[in-house]
């Protein structure tokens, strides 16, 4: 078998065959890197470095410009970051050059192991109709005060979530979708208590749809304890 990053069960990760005529492959211990990029008709590429970890996370680095500040950025945050119009399709709108060509990261081999993540998760923490059960969270923006939902139905989502949970200065323009200001209205309480629960429309938190850990919502990348928690304990 040609050689490749091995991923924790011994298989090889990605041939060398699958990654030939891709640019800038890198690889590491426990991931590879190639160059990407998403294109904004108005201010043109956005280039960055995406790693693919053995777990499937994605993560990539952005080098839209000398000395960017945006750091580690989620896929869908470099969407966003790029200024691309249509913004919550970044499967499709992130690009890999393969054999000299623009290629979406839906139509190559990179988000195989992705895409097992996701189906694992969603498959081990379903309600009884099939659906994920987390239900919608609010964070509030520091400038305005205004609470804004968070759908937390995909990894994505929940990672969106989880970041703008972290950071002390989460402001409304910081969602990766919906683009939203702090003008905007905030919505209404008697809206609000519909937070997508599969047992109740208005239930304000129950085992069908309160999540207390899994594969969708915590993430192997982050410090925080409560990520670290669970991948330790997912450990032993």
């Amino acid at each position: 078998m040609a050689n490749g990053v091995e991923r924790e069960s011994g298989l090889v990760l990605f041939s060398d065959d699958e990654l030939r005529e891709m640019s800038g492959v890198n690889r590491g211990s426990d991931h590879i890197e190639v160059t990407c990029g998403c294109t904004s008709h108005r201010y043109g590429d956005a280039v960055g470095r995406l790693r693919v970890f053995v777990n499937g996370d994605l993560e990539i680095t952005c080098e839209c410009t000398p000395g960017c500040q945006e750091g580690k950025l989620t896929p869908a945050a470099f969407e966003k970051h790029s200024g691309r119009e249509t913004a919550r399709k970044w499967k499709n709108n992130v690009w890999i050059i393969d054999n000299g060509k623009k290629v979406p990261l839906c139509k190559t081999v990179l988000l195989k192991y992705h895409n097992e993540a996701s189906k694992s998760a969603n498959g081990s923490h379903r309600s009884n109709n099939g659906r994920v059960c987390h239900h919608d969270e609010f964070v509030s923006c520091t400038r305005c005060n205004k609470e804004r939902r968070f759908r937390l139905r995909t990894k994505e989502e929940c990672r969106v979530h989880h970041d703008a949970l972290a950071d002390v200065n989460w402001k409304c323009a910081d969602l990766p979708y919906d683009k939203i200001t702090c003008d905007d209205e905030e919505e209404r309480a008697s809206r609000r208590v519909y937070r997508g629960c599969t047992r109740s429309p208005t239930c304000q938190g129950c085992t069908s749809c309160v999540c207390f850990g899994c594969d969708i919502c915590r993430f192997s990348d982050c410090g925080c304890q409560t990520c670290t928690d669970f991948t330790r304990n997912a450990k032993t």
